[in-house]
């Protein structure tokens, strides 16, 4: 079976109309052996920041000499992006070949497996295989009842930044979002919190207290900017430093503080992980389509942020980087997201939108959008395609433009590999 292969079958295994839980799951993997219970783990939740953070934990556990495996998703253009091993994704013949396993031993559940169910399985047999010193893993959903919470206590867990996104599952408060997230929190582990509102910390702490485990919660006070620009940021965090990070906006400077309280957690807990190898991961983290400069001359900005949040941070970034600059947006929505919020962040800078319509069941129309945009006073082209979308607002752009393609990760991976990046 080629991975492509196991691809299409894992998406077969649709999650509707199924319980959620963690029983299919933990099914699933004793029938592959449990290789879960043979691995260490940092495991981090969050709405806003979690991918980020999980990249630059994993550059600098690399970094240390520490053979690393790190579990994200969504992917951007290919499904093996979703298990790398020190930065390298699945190869195509371990994909097939651990997949084929384990959607076997799906069908042969009562209750047969899901399609994250089958992911979080084909992960835990491939860095197991590889011989993984420890895991920087990711949640899908939530936290209590996501499936990659089958694993026993992680090293760390780490709880970013909370937003009300998946109210319908999680709560709709963001107190009830962090006692959902909150569940990847386990006797046993340390815990790290992106500092937040006091509703969501209140709650982490109290969990915290109940079960005996040490809280860290980061600190954006001690954090002293020293140079911010399209090349990077560098700063110092609690007097130690400078590290320089390729990632750009504020937003990645907290994101990078709870790294490194992570990566100091894992120290006092026994892990080799010397200051260097903080500042050359830190330095060398690659986490694509988020603030990402794609192309200069003209400039041609990708992000993938799909939420209020997300574009309140990319609008702010936007905004410093290109003060005196209007923005050619190329955009595209889910339906059920927040879009008015969304877009209200970006019409302040926006010189002309162009629509797409994201590759998903859940897309909202780009002419739909388009009008929506258009009766808020701006201009707004609906394309056909994302290459007509990405060909139109380049042929619109002058010397001194700048285009930034958003509101999609199901539209952003695209665009990336119509660049020539992946």
């Amino acid at each position: 079976m080629t991975g492509q292969e196991a691809v299409d079958l894992i998406h077969q295994e649709a999650w509707t109309g199924r319980k959620p839980g963690l029983s299919r799951t933990a099914a699933l993997l004793k029938k592959v052996g449990d290789p879960h219970k043979k691995l260490r783990y940092v495991h981090i939740t969050g709405t806003n920041g979690k991918g980020s953070t999980a990249a630059m934990v994993s550059s600098a556990l690399t970094a240390a000499g520490l053979k690393t495996g790190l579990s994200t998703s969504p992917h951007l253009w290919r499904f093996h992006e979703r298990f790398q091993v020190d930065g390298q994704p699945i190869p195509d013949e371990a994909l097939g070949r651990i997949a084929e396993r384990v959607i076997a031993a799906g069908r042969e559940m009562d209750d047969p497996a899901t399609e994250f169910e089958l992911m979080t399985a084909v992960g835990m047999l491939y860095f197991l295989e590889a011989g993984c010193d420890i895991v920087v893993l990711e949640v899908g959903l939530g936290g209590r009842l996501d499936s990659t919470n089958v694993i026993p206590a992680p090293e760390a867990a780490v709880i970013t930044n909370i937003g009300l996104e998946h109210t319908a599952e999680l709560g709709d408060t963001r107190a009830l979002i962090a006692a959902e997230k909150a569940g990847i929190i386990k006797a046993g582990c340390s815990a790290v919190l992106y500092r937040q509102s006091r509703e969501v910390e209140e709650v982490v702490e109290g969990v915290c207290a109940g079960l005996g485990v040490p809280l860290t919660t980061t600190a954006p006070e001690a954090l002293e900017v020293l140079d911010s620009g399209l090349e990077g940021q560098t700063f110092t965090y609690r007097g130690k430093g400078p590290y320089h990070i390729p990632l750009l906006g504020e937003h990645q400077r907290y994101n990078a503080a709870a790294a490194l309280e992570v990566l100091w957690t894992l120290a006092r807990r026994g892990w080799n992980i010397p200051e260097e190898a903080a500042t050359e991961g830190l330095s060398k983290t690659v986490w694509p389509a988020r603030l990402e400069l794609a192309r200069r001359s003209p400039d041609v900005v990708l992000d993938g942020g799909h939420n209020p949040q997300c574009m309140e941070a990319l609008g702010k970034a936007l905004r410093t980087l290109y003060p005196e600059k209007k923005l050619i947006f190329l955009t595209g929505v889910l339906a059920d997201k927040d879009y008015p919020a969304m877009m209200g962040e970006l019409l302040p800078l926006t010189k002309e939108f162009y629509t797409i319509t994201p590759d998903s069941p859940r897309a909202m129309p780009a002419q739909e959008l388009a009008e929506y945009l258009e009766a808020r006073g701006v201009r707004a082209v609906p394309c056909g395609t994302v290459r007509d979308g990405l060909d139109r607002a380049l042929a619109a752009v002058g010397p001194k433009d700048v285009v930034c393609a958003c509101g999609s990760l199901y539209m952003i991976g695209e665009v990336r590999h119509l660049l020539g990046l992946c």
